[in-house]
């Protein structure tokens, strides 16, 4: 996927999630969902800014719901912050960059 982000599956989320070094912040989306597509450049943005401590990937809901059924993803876009594989923060909605940072800033 463009823009430093990656598109991850069922089958290669734990992989790349759980053996990442720098965070993860997962973006759980689907194409139908406006939102969604409002908060992708913001995402890009933030990959790109912060190259060395966060990592950006995406999960598309309807392509892959083993895993949004495991998070219990009830709602999108929701955004997931992972360190060491484990969840640690939990953001449900289209948010701008701002409010972002300041939601993930005590881990960056």
């Amino acid at each position: 996927m463009a823009d430093g982000i990656t598109e991850l599956t069922d089958s290669t989320f734990d992989e790349e999630v759980n053996g990442a070094e720098a965070l993860v912040l997962v973006d759980f989306w689907a194409e139908w969902c406006g939102p969604c597509k409002l908060i992708a450049p913001v995402l890009s943005e933030l990959a790109n800014e912060h190259p060395d401590t966060l990592r950006v990937v995406k999960v598309n809901v309807d392509d892959s719901p083993d895993v949004a059924r495991r998070f219990e993803i009830m709602s999108i876009p929701t955004l997931m912050l992972f360190k060491d594989g484990v969840a640690k923060k939990r953001l449900i909605g289209a948010k701008g960059k701002q409010q972002l940072l300041q939601e993930l800033q005590e881990f960056l």
